[in-house]
């Protein structure tokens, strides 16, 4: 039987490469990137001096709301992030740490990723257009849309941008704003047909959104608890599957009657 001295030194004997493992630990890199609420944009205003939607071959209404898209801003691909920033973003509400493939699926370097981004933005316009159209029972061949939106990547935007071309073209249906004049904001991708998508990063892209004065964010159906996690104070959550869903949601709100879908 080991004297308690002897019991005293294994246990410091062993607590040695424990600790040393824990330090290294704390240092390594680990493969999440560090995110945080990011920029929002009215599509329904300006960037840089001219506006964002652009429509000819078509009369257009004036619009006295914001259609704000969202962002969230993360650690680049190859910034490294050890243990010690892990647990201090888990403990704050305006950060969070996601899986990197998760924020970069293709490419290891900025340059790589910058152009991916680039790349799904232009298809996601796209997609918003004919989303749009195709709503509205238009065609391409009779009205033009141009959409320019520069220093913001990625397809999550889509469905904003199909909102603000559905209200510059027709509005609500009856002439009247889509937005009633509110700030609304919102995320998600959409499809050629008008399907939304889930996109992450939502309670970042909440905090954005109520920090550049949205009062409604519109969010895909499938991500409405997580919308709801940190939630900001006076932020209205409206949960859409399809185009469709969001327009009606948002003639439902200028209605003191209107049914306003809730997560």
């Amino acid at each position: 039987m080991l004297s308690r001295l002897s019991r005293i030194s294994v246990l410091a004997l062993c607590a040695a490469p424990v600790a040393a493992l824990t330090a290294v630990a704390a240092f390594a890199p680990l493969p999440y990137v560090l995110a945080q609420p990011g920029s929002t944009a009215n599509v329904l205003g300006e960037n840089k001096g001219e506006p964002v939607i652009t429509v000819t071959g078509a009369p257009v209404r004036k619009t006295t709301g914001q259609l704000r898209m969202t962002t969230i801003v993360a650690t680049g691909p190859s910034v490294d992030i050890d243990l010690g920033q892990v647990v201090d973003a888990w403990f704050r509400s305006d950060r969070a740490v996601m899986p990197k493939e998760a924020v970069y699926p293709t490419g290891n370097s900025d340059a790589e990723i910058a152009k991916h981004n680039i790349a799904a933005m232009e298809k996601s316009q796209n997609t918003a257009v004919d989303a749009a159209l195709a709503h509205l029972g238009k065609s391409k061949d009779q009205v033009k849309v141009d959409l320019e939106l520069a220093d913001i990547g990625g397809p999550s935007a889509g469905l904003l941008f199909s909102l603000g071309i559905v209200d510059k073209l027709d509005g609500d249906g009856s002439g009247g704003d889509l937005t009633g004049g509110r700030n609304i904001a919102g995320t998600g991708t959409i499809t050629s047909d008008g399907k939304v998508g889930e996109v992450g990063g939502v309670p970042l892209k909440t905090q954005a959104a109520r920090r550049d004065g949205a009062t409604v964010f519109l969010v895909p159906k499938g991500e409405c608890s997580q919308a709801q996690a940190d939630l900001p104070d006076g932020l209205r959550l409206v949960p859409v599957t399809t185009l469709k869903d969001a327009v009606q949601a948002l003639q439902a709100l200028a209605q003191k009657d209107g049914k306003v879908p809730s997560c």
